[in-house]
């Protein structure tokens, strides 16, 4: 993939003129959504997003970090995120597919961000670092345990000269113990932390998740713990630092398979689509595809057989109760599915409907977001991005009564805002720009 910067000594002739230009960019853009925040708060619904005035410094890369500093974005935080000059984020190369130069992975999880180019192992690019430290409220990195430190940048160091920063540690197993200089990659954090243990057809093959489930939910338990972190440090005035890390987070997630096991010895298994406490509650094949049938009660059951016109099973005493339905699953559930492929999907979906039964079909993407409660809640989010054209992501999870959210900035470019970030949060004047362009230190995308 090609590099998106161009070197200084290209640059250094127009940079005068293109600083100049740049800065009366940024201030059009800043008007911009200055209108867009008075023409909707107008409307006696926008009170300010909840993160307004947070600094965020988002040293991380690929997926756990980069997913936590985004929900930071989306709550209105300015994140700041540090790329490596010339290549960036390891997920910038992750394709195909790519949207012009960049992955579609990258664009899918960097909105609402800025991007500096900086060379941390340069002297002045780690003073750079510590400067932007000095005047964040929280920074997130997902480094090896120490290896920051080796740059001034680790969390005692920072944290001194910043006593109020909230310094986010992303590893694959915590900052000590005999694991912790390992590094943490989701699929192999989900084969140790058991998930891929539970996951797979009964009696197959364990199977990895169809997303990196344990990078997200490490990315969730991030933001979480950053937010609480900020209200602790408003009462205490105090910053904090945290350890979230991917087999803590994943194992936690083990919920009530992981207590089966602590408190009754009973080892977890693969079930499919199963649940190994219920019945009948999972995916069935219909003649057109797949419906999933959750039946939490026993009033449930009954309705289920009268939807399917099998009212002999409701009264058959092997199946009066979950329990006796759980010890009869295998007599029952071949009952269940041969009924269930008579007919297609959206046949049964009409039967269902109104019987109080929870039921839904198992949907491509395709499906996923022609869905008419996926649009309405807004989980197609269009943003323009500035090389790659009109491209749509999923958005935020969650809505706010008190704001509106704005339209969202677009993943940025290799360092599209060092300059901005220079002057404007560290005061630099533009000759110690230039001087750090010319020494390698930092580096700008020529062109926003």
């Amino acid at each position: 993939m090609p590099s998106l910067l161009v070197p200084f000594k290209q640059l250094k002739p127009g940079f005068d003129h293109f600083y100049r230009g740049f800065v009366q960019r940024c201030g059009s853009h800043c008007a911009e959504v200055k209108r867009r925040r008075t023409s909707k708060s107008n409307k006696g619904a926008d009170c300010g997003r909840p993160l307004d005035g947070i600094r965020v410094l988002d040293l991380t890369r690929v997926l756990a970090g980069p997913f936590a500093s985004m929900l930071l974005g989306d709550l209105g935080a300015e994140v700041i995120k540090v790329e490596k000059p010339g290549s960036g984020d390891d997920t910038r190369a992750w394709g195909p597919p790519f949207m012009g130069t960049e992955s579609v992975y990258f664009l899918s999880v960097n909105r609402n961000k800025k991007s500096i180019a900086v060379d941390m192992k340069h002297p002045d690019g780690a003073r750079v670092l510590r400067e932007l430290a000095a005047v964040s409220d929280v920074l997130v990195e997902n480094f090896l345990p120490g290896k920051l430190s080796e740059f001034g940048l680790g969390p005692e160091q920072l944290r001194a000269e910043n006593p109020e920063l909230i310094y986010c540690s992303i590893t694959g197993y915590g900052q000590n113990g005999p694991s912790s200089s390992r590094p943490g990659y989701d699929s192999i954090l989900s084969a140790e932390s058991g998930m891929m243990h539970i996951t797979g057809p009964e009696g197959g093959e364990p199977v990895r998740p169809g997303v990196a489930m344990t990078d997200l939910a490490t990315g969730l338990y991030a933001h979480g713990s950053i937010m609480a972190a900020l209200l602790q440090k408003q009462r205490s005035g105090v910053g904090a630092h945290i350890d979230c890390n991917l087999l803590s987070s994943q194992v936690s997630c083990l919920s009530h398979i992981a207590a089966n096991f602590l408190n009754s010895g009973k080892e977890g298994k693969r079930w499919g689509t199963a649940h190994e406490s219920i019945v009948p509650y999972q995916g069935f094949k219909t003649s057109d595809g797949h419906i999933v049938v959750a039946v939490g009660n026993d009033t449930q059951f009954v309705q289920v057989c009268e939807v399917l016109g099998l009212p002999a099973l409701a009264e058959d005493p092997k199946y009066k109760t979950n329990k006796l339905r759980v010890q009869n699953r295998s007599q029952l559930l071949p009952l269940l599915s041969l009924r269930l492929a008579e007919e297609s999907t959206c046949d049964w979906l009409r039967r269902f409907e109104g019987s109080g039964v929870p039921v839904g079909p198992i949907n491509n993407l395709q499906q996923v977001f022609s869905d008419a409660q996926v649009k309405h809640n807004g989980l197609l989010q269009h943003i323009e991005h500035p090389t790659s054209g009109a491209l749509c992501v999923p958005g935020p999870a969650v809505r706010f009564s008190s704001f509106l959210p704005l339209d969202p900035a677009p993943p940025p470019l290799i360092g599209q805002h060092t300059v901005s970030v220079l002057t404007g949060s560290l005061n630099y004047s533009e000759q110690e720009v230039t001087s750090l362009m010319q020494s390698g230190a930092v580096a700008q995308y020529p062109d926003i």
